[in-house]
Parts: C-alpha cells; structure tokens; sequence
C-alpha cells in the first residue's frame, strides 16, 4: 500500500460539482445565477402567479358567476350501493361510521345523502344526514327506519 493507490471510502464523496468556491472551480463569480435580478438574490422566491411584473393572467380574465361559502355539499350513496353492501357483509343498521370502514366514505366530515336508484332487497335501517323523497319511501316501504342525524 502507497500513497498511489489510496481511494476515498465508498460513499464518503459525492459526484456533484460544488458552487461557489472561487474562479478556478468552474462555478465561481456569479455560482450559476447570472448577473444581477431578483433570482440572482439569496432569499429569492417567486409569488404563485408572478409574471415578472405583467398583469398576470389570473387578474386579466374577467370574474363572473357567484361561490356560495356557506353551501353543504353532500355525498350522494344510492339505494343500490346499500342493497349490496348489506348483503356482502350481512349489517342491518347501516351507519355513517360503517359506510367510512366500507369505504364508500373518504374523509371523516363527509355528509351522506341518500338517493332513491336501485332496488332494497332487504329491510335495512340507514341513518344518514338527508334522505330523497324516494329514497325514504322506498327504505320504510320495505319496513326499515330511516333516521336523519
């Protein structure tokens, strides 16, 4: 073993080129940011939507039409969807925590509304945050409970 034939450990030296390290590295002077401009700045970031002082295009088109802050969105889940879930797992009273654990919920603050497509095959009761008209009908004409929380 001489000085000739020593080498770094493996994984000890990376194969990136450093910046920044005077003229003679390669990458000295402006370290690869070009000359002047607010990029070239440390502490640089460019705001979402910044056009370099043109109007950006999120200002330029025109507004219209009106977002309801306060609206509830609802998840709707057919008459159908619950006739197959009861079958497969052989639950009665169908719930919003069942309907999470079966996935046909995504995230806990989802509200459910019941609509009326498909067929009951079973007499299920539901509890749920809405019901449609026929929906309704059709789960208590089967002789289930349709209770809104």
């Amino acid at each position: 073993m001489d000085l000739s034939t020593l080498k770094p450990a493996e994984g000890s030296t990376k194969n990136r080129k450093r910046i920044g390290r005077g003229q003679g590295s390669g990458r000295g002077g402006t370290s690869t940011r070009g000359h002047k401009g607010a990029k070239s700045r440390s502490g640089y970031s460019r705001k979402i939507g910044f056009e370099g002082g043109q109007m950006p295009l999120y200002r330029r088109l025109p507004k219209s039409g009106f977002k309801n802050i306060n609206r509830v969105e609802y998840v709707g889940i057919n008459l159908d969807t619950l006739t197959e879930l009861s079958e497969r797992t052989q639950i009665k009273d169908i719930t919003i925590d069942v309907l999470r654990q079966h996935g046909l919920l995504s995230s806990g603050k989802d509200r459910v509304k019941i609509l009326g497509r498909g067929e009951l095959g079973t007499t299920i009761n539901v509890t749920a945050h809405s019901f449609s008209k026929t929906a309704k009908a059709a789960i208590e004409s089967k002789g289930g409970v349709a209770s809104i929380i």
